[in-house]
């Protein structure tokens, strides 16, 4: 397992590649992060509950999902260097519809945001870090919304393929027609028509 300090640079490296943020302040988040683990299967998250955390995956694969209509839908994916939380409930402190889950043996460090919002608030550099963790996630869920919107079964499972292949290579293909909002069927028909 990564020690907490090599995991807190690794973060700010991959979250920041423009800045490079001062060690010191990289020690200071260091000291927020928890380590959590899960198996294949587990909760990290639970319908009803309230996200509290941000949750960086440093191992593994997680699925965000919720049920409408007796159909659970699959809102997102997400794999190492990944970034999740359910961003209604973690800003009005309201019970979360969305539930994530481990897809694989998963390690994630979580970043409680009472504790980076007060690192934020007095660290420049964290603050950076803080609201790039926000536009990632914003920018993210343009660029889905756009692609659903705009695109056809063929080309949002080949964007999906050119952003995310560990998740095409990893996620039961179930939750990736979901993802893309298709049934397995279509799925199947554009993976075959892509292949030839």
């Amino acid at each position: 397992m990564t020690d907490r300090l090599d995991i807190a640079i690794q973060i700010a490296e991959e979250t920041c590649p423009q800045r490079r943020l001062k060690l010191e302040s990289i020690k200071l988040f260091s000291e927020i992060i928890i380590c959590r683990k899960f198996h294949k299967g587990d909760i990290i998250l639970a319908d009803g509950e309230i996200c509290t955390c941000l949750s960086y995956i440093e191992k593994g694969l997680t699925r965000q999902h919720y049920v409408k209509h007796d159909k659970d839908m699959t809102e997102h994916i997400s794999c190492e260097g990944g970034v999740v939380f359910c961003i209604d409930s973690y800003f009005n402190g309201t019970p979360t519809h969305l539930v994530i889950e481990a897809l694989e043996s998963t390690v994630i460090w979580e970043m409680p945001r009472d504790s980076m919002e007060i690192l934020a608030e007095t660290n420049s550099d964290l603050a950076y870090l803080y609201r790039r963790f926000m536009e990632d996630s914003l920018m993210l869920s343009q660029i889905k919304a756009d692609i659903l919107r705009f695109e056809s079964a063929k080309d949002r499972y080949t964007r999906l393929l050119q952003m995310f292949p560990k998740i095409i290579q990893r996620a039961p293909l179930t939750y990736v027609a979901s993802y893309l909002q298709m049934s397995l069927e279509t799925l199947s028909r554009v993976r075959s028509s892509i292949s030839q």
